[in-house]
């Protein structure tokens, strides 16, 4: 079994243990359920930079990253340094985050939040919406192509922005359907963790025009982005090159800078 079975093993206890605890009915009636979403494909399109910023404490790869930041002041800093929106990762037992910290960030900034996690039902969905989210993400290496569909409709019908998120061609041609808004190229191997920017490249020309295509993991460079951006690219994923620092906003300010020269 390897890490991401453990992990969607885990997930499914996990989320059969919060449906006996919150009914769906308590999550329509949270405050944010109603809100009006903010599209992050939109604010893709119309970007010159094109970067999603991540909030993440750990992960299975790295191990620590940053434990010491207030999610608060991550999300401030990132909307101050001009990113198109913020993934927050929610996965408490290998990523160190909570449902809580997208409460927190949504509290703090206006810009679109990604709810990344390990979607597999359609009540993490509700959850999502319920607690600010904007955009949720769908990883193709765990679901099929019937789950893809339902629970990508299920977030359209919520008017939630769909980024669903590959690794091979295998996973993207089982995945192409209308209600996705953006395609993500995962540059991580998930079985062996290495990255390499030529699994974007390669995928690049089999993503439709009308999806925004997003390239994700190992993104830590100017240059990087300059040359995915030749492929059609306008979505970038960093997390880690932002959040090892002690100030993400900073760096993320800095970065987007020197990128606009």
């Amino acid at each position: 079994m390897n890490i991401l079975d453990k992990i969607v093993a885990d997930k499914r206890k996990e989320v059969d243990l919060k449906k006996a605890l919150i009914p769906v009915s308590q999550l329509e009636l949270a405050v944010l359920y109603n809100r009006d979403t903010v599209s992050l494909a939109t604010s893709l399109r119309n970007s010159n930079s094109g970067i999603i910023a991540e909030h993440k404490r750990r992960s299975p790869s790295k191990s620590v990253i940053n434990q010491s930041l207030n999610v608060q002041d991550v999300a401030k800093g990132y909307e101050e340094a001009g990113v198109c929106g913020m993934s927050v990762l929610t996965d408490g037992k290998y990523f160190g985050g909570s449902l809580d910290d997208l409460l927190l960030a949504r509290a703090s900034v206006k810009m679109p939040l990604l709810r990344k996690e390990f979607i597999i039902d359609e009540y993490q969905i509700l959850e999502a919406r319920a607690h600010g989210a904007d955009v949720i993400l769908l990883i193709a290496a765990i679901l099929n192509k019937d789950e893809i569909k339902n629970l990508s409709e299920t977030a359209k019908s919520l008017e939630l922005d769909v980024l669903l998120e590959v690794h091979n061609e295998e996973e993207l041609r089982k995945s192409i359907m209308p209600s996705l808004d953006m395609l993500g190229v995962n540059n991580r191997n998930l079985k062996t963790f290495e990255v390499s920017l030529e699994t974007s490249k390669s995928l690049s020309e089999l993503i439709p025009d009308e999806f925004v295509k997003v390239s994700e993991s190992g993104i830590s460079s100017i240059e990087a982005i300059k040359d995915l951006k030749q492929y059609g690219y306008q979505g970038f994923l960093i997390g880690e090159n932002f959040m090892k620092t002690d100030n993400p906003g900073k760096h993320a300010t800095e970065f987007i800078n020197e990128l606009k020269q």
